[in-house]
């Protein structure tokens, strides 16, 4: 009797969660997407990294950190750019993509010092 009811209520809970999505802006559900393919490129270099071996160790670690890095930026772009977000009301989705695009900069020449 408790399993189908929490059957129940995760069911509720995954169709309320499904419903609020649908009412997120298509610029946030992109910027969402970018952040899965970064962290899901991150796991990929994670699962290669323990069937080969690491040998380069310093290029699987730049690896991982930029895609983990990037996905950061990209959650701090997506709480800039978000419009229900009352911190951040005066600063213009065109100055949040630049910080984006700036930040990432760094974080890639960073990176590829890194490297060698």
């Amino acid at each position: 009797m408790a399993r189908s009811s929490t059957s129940k209520d995760a069911q509720d809970l995954f169709h309320s969660l499904r419903s609020a999505y649908t009412a997120t802006p298509t610029n946030l559900k992109i910027i969402d997407m970018y952040v899965c393919f970064a962290v899901f490129t991150a796991l990929i270099q994670v699962a290669y990294m323990a069937l080969v071996g690491s040998f380069p160790f310093n290029s699987f670690l730049s690896g991982v950190l930029s895609c983990i890095g990037t996905a950061v930026l990209a959650v701090c772009l997506r709480i800039q750019v978000n419009k229900e977000n009352k911190e951040f009301k005066d600063l213009a989705p065109e100055r949040a993509f630049a910080d984006f695009v700036l930040c990432n900069l760094v974080l890639h020449l960073v990176i590829i010092n890194f490297l060698g």
